[in-house]
C-alpha cells in the first residue's frame, strides 16, 4: 500500500500552515532555526529564494539523520521566506515597535512588491524544485492613530513587510496584483507547479474527505 504524500513544513507560520490546510494539504510543521541574519542580498527575489532553500535543506537533513524514508511513503520538505521590497529596501520582520510605526508612515498610501521563495525537496531521492513568486500590494492611507493602534497588537512585529493580510492588517490593504497566497507566505499555484516539477500531482496530498474510502 502507498500512503499520500506527507508533507512536511519548515516554518512556524501559522498563516502558512492554515493556507495549506484549507487547501485540503495537511502538514507537519518542523521549525528550520536557520538564522537568516547570515543572508546578504540586494536581490529581493534571490534574498527569499535563499532562505527557502536554507530553510528546505535544515529540516530535510535533519530527518535524514532521524533515519532512512519508508519506501511507501513519498516524504516532501517544503521551506518559504517572504520578503518586502520598498523604497529599494528588502524589508523582513521589523525589529521593534518603533520601527514597524516608521515603516507603516512611509508605506501608507503607497505600494511595495512582496517575494514569497519557495523550496521543495523530495526527501525520497533528494529531487528539488523552488521559485519565488511576487505580488504588488497598495497599502491604504490610514492615519497616524490606525498605525498606532495596529503596532499596539504585535501583529506587525511577526510578519515580513509588518502587514498581513489575512488578520488584523487586512483593511490596511486597498489591493493586491498578483496570487494572495504570495503575501500570506504560500503560493498555491506555485506549489503546485513545483509539485509538478518532481511529478507530483497536488490531488495526491488531499486529504481524504467524509466520503473517501
Amino acid at each position: 500500500m502507498t500512503h499520500r504524500p506527507h508533507l512536511v513544513l519548515a516554518s512556524a507560520s501559522p498563516a502558512r500552515r492554515k493556507t495549506l490546510a484549507a487547501a485540503g494539504i495537511a502538514t507537519e510543521v518542523i521549525v528550520s532555526g536557520v538564522d537568516e541574519s547570515t543572508v546578504d542580498m540586494t536581490d529581493p527575489a534571490d534574498f527569499c529564494l535563499t532562505l527557502a532553500r536554507m530553510k528546505a535543506a535544515a529540516v530535510a537533513d535533519r530527518l535524514r539523520d532521524a533515519g532512512p524514508v519508508r519506501p511507501d511513503t513519498t516524504v516532501l520538505v517544503l521551506g518559504c521566506d517572504s520578503i518586502l521590497a520598498f523604497d529599494g529596501q528588502i524589508l523582513g520582520k521589523p525589529a521593534d515597535r518603533e520601527e514597524a510605526v516608521a515603516r507603516w508612515r512611509a508605506m501608507r498610501g503607497r505600494s511595495g512588491l512582496l517575494f514569497t521563495g519557495h523550496s521543495l525537496i523530495r526527501l525520497n531521492d533528494d529531487r528539488r524544485a523552488d521559485a519565488a513568486v511576487s505580488a504588488v500590494v497598495h497599502f491604504a492611507d490610514i492615519t497616524d492613530a490606525e498605525i498606532e493602534a495596529y503596532v499596539n497588537t504585535g501583529e506587525p512585529l511577526q510578519v515580513a513587510g509588518a502587514f498581513t493580510i489575512d488578520g488584523l492588517g487586512g483593511p490596511f490593504v486597498e489591493s493586491i496584483e498578483g496570487d494572495p497566497g504570495t503575501v500570506v507566505g504560500v503560493s498555491l499555484p506555485l506549489l503546485r507547479r513545483l509539485l509538478g516539477n518532481l511529478d507530483i500531482p497536488i490531488t495526491e496530498l488531499w486529504e481524504p474527505g467524509p466520503t473517501d474510502s
